[in-house]
């Protein structure tokens, strides 16, 4: 990689994204810019060393995108990708696009593997949601990569957090399973990706035990000497609509392709070695 291309543009930099910006910063060498909304929110990323370039700054986002590899991590609405109305014009002077979109678009697979390879079936509203935006940028660039995340934990949100803060209750669906990533297995493996522009297309990025969430769950309450959290049936729950929604789908997700193509490897395979090591961070 030459120098011209160690720029990075944050297209709604939050929890993920600054955990590849934290990696890039620490790497050296690297231009890291964010966009924000308000001065606000630009005077938080200034304070992570990120460059802010308000949304209104056309100019700003053009010099800040050319010849940038962008990650693009702004959540879609009713009419696609908000970040896509923002600098989508402008996609061809990327270095790379790599946008963030979720495991939701494979739908429901029945605890089946949601391979790269199959057709997208989003079983709801925010799997469409995630679909058009895939659509979008792909047609501003063919080489864009679509990076399908799980479920994401790390510092300050993990199972943990809710444990220390009173969950009692565990709904617990027969046979149901998520994966999940770690946010520093996420940072890695999207770096894995920019440090290789040439790759592209979907690519699964997750940990290597897709599990139940009660395991999960009693996993966390053991490691922090907490009262396990009583269990009780999705059916008979009283849980929003919403709550239930994320229990609607059920599928495993694969890893492999990632690994192939650039030797990337969690530093975290399963949730056991991510929250211990968020709990040995949290108490040294």
């Amino acid at each position: 990689m030459t120098d011209q291309s160690r720029k990075l543009l944050l297209i709604g930099p939050g929890y993920s994204a600054r955990a590849l910006a934290d990696l890039c910063q620490r790497e050296g060498g690297w231009q890291v810019f964010g966009t924000a909304r308000s001065e606000e929110k630009a005077a938080r990323l200034k304070e992570d060393g990120i460059s802010p370039v308000l949304t209104s700054d056309t100019a700003g986002l053009r010099a800040a995108g050319q010849d940038s590899h962008w990650v693009i991590s702004t959540p879609p609405g009713d009419k696609g990708c908000p970040g896509f109305d923002l600098v989508g014009g402008q996609a061809a002077g990327a270095a790379s696009i790599t946008y963030l979109s979720t495991t939701g678009v494979y739908g429901d697979l029945e605890g089946g593997w949601a391979f790269e390879w199959l057709p997208v079936n989003p079983g709801s509203k925010r799997g469409e949601r995630r679909v058009l935006a895939e659509r979008q940028w792909l047609g501003a660039r063919a080489d864009t990569r679509l990076i399908r995340l799980p479920g994401i934990y790390g510092p300050g949100r993990s199972q943990l957090d809710k444990v220390r803060e009173g969950k009692q209750e565990q709904v617990v669906k027969q046979g149901q399973v998520f994966s999940r990533i770690h946010v520093e297995d996420l940072a890695s493996g999207l770096k894995a990706l920019i440090d290789r522009p040439h790759l592209s297309g979907p690519f699964n990025l997750c940990d290597d035990e897709p599990a139940p969430p009660q395991d999960v769950m009693v996993f966390a309450a053991e490691l922090i000497g907490a009262a396990v959290p009583v269990f009780v049936d999705l059916e008979t729950a009283d849980v929003s609509e919403m709550a239930k929604s994320f229990y609607a789908e059920c599928k495993r997700v694969p890893n492999a392709r990632l690994k192939a193509a650039t030797g990337w490897r969690p530093a975290h395979p399963t949730y056991r070695e991510g929250l211990s090591a968020i709990f040995r961070a949290e108490n040294n």
